[in-house]
This record gives structure tokens, C-alpha cells and sequence, in this order.
């Protein structure tokens, strides 16, 4: 297995866990939340300005990887407010063309640095 090299505007893992581990055919990816890179910082506490850098985050991990979003094969979307459901799908279907992956989604009480949302996924080599 490999593990990632991180480049230098994919946030870091904010515990003891890779951002991405790679096997003979997947990547898996970690929860990406809405955390700028550059500041490690949320930036926003609007949804829509959370699930578009969550999306971001995702991007840089699929370019450092030289993969696209057509090769991600599952996701699994943690949202604090199943309300923002309409808005999570708006901005997530923008980034993929007609293959989208399979999908989980879920609300949660709580999620790390008071995020209002996570997206964890597998790609596929």
C-alpha cells in the first residue's frame, strides 16, 4: 500500500489517520471537510461555501493522485442538516459528468470542528 504525500493546499489529516491510502486497485479517501488548505481554517459557515471547498479539497486529492472525479466509485456524505440535502446535491453533481458514483448519505449530530459537512470516497486505479 501507499500512502499519500501530501501537496501543500490539501488540508491535513487532523488526527493519526492518512488523507488518502492507496491499494493494488482503490484509493481510499478520508472525510474532506470544508478546511482551506492554505489557513487550516473553516472559512465559512454558509452550506453552500462549505460543500463547494469540501468539493475543492476533493479536487486536489484526485490531481495530486492523477485521477478525475469520473474514477471516484462511492462516496459517503455526512451533513449536520439533512435540510441542506437539495443544496449537497446542486454543487456535488456539478463536479461529475453523467457517471456518478454510488452514495451514501447522512445527518449527524456533530462533526469535526463544527463542520456542517464531510465527504469521504474511494477511487477507482
Amino acid at each position: 500500500m501507499k500512502g499519500a504525500c501530501h501537496m501543500s493546499k490539501i488540508p491535513k489529516a487532523i488526527g493519526p489517520y492518512s488523507t488518502y491510502r492507496e491499494t493494488t486497485d482503490l484509493i481510499f479517501v478520508s472525510g474532506q471537510l470544508p478546511i482551506n488548505g492554505n489557513t487550516g481554517n473553516i472559512e465559512s459557515e454558509d452550506f453552500s461555501d462549505q460543500i463547494k471547498q469540501v468539493m475543492e479539497n476533493m479536487s486536489l486529492i484526485l490531481k495530486e493522485t492523477g485521477k478525475t472525479f469520473d474514477q471516484i466509485v462511492k462516496t459517503t456524505c455526512f451533513l449536520t442538516d439533512l435540510n441542506h440535502f437539495g443544496i449537497l446535491n446542486e454543487v456535488y453533481g456539478s463536479y461529475f459528468n453523467d457517471e456518478f458514483p454510488a452514495r451514501s448519505a447522512f445527518e449527524v449530530s456533530k462533526l469535526p470542528k463544527d463542520a456542517l459537512v464531510e465527504i469521504e470516497f474511494i477511487i477507482q486505479k
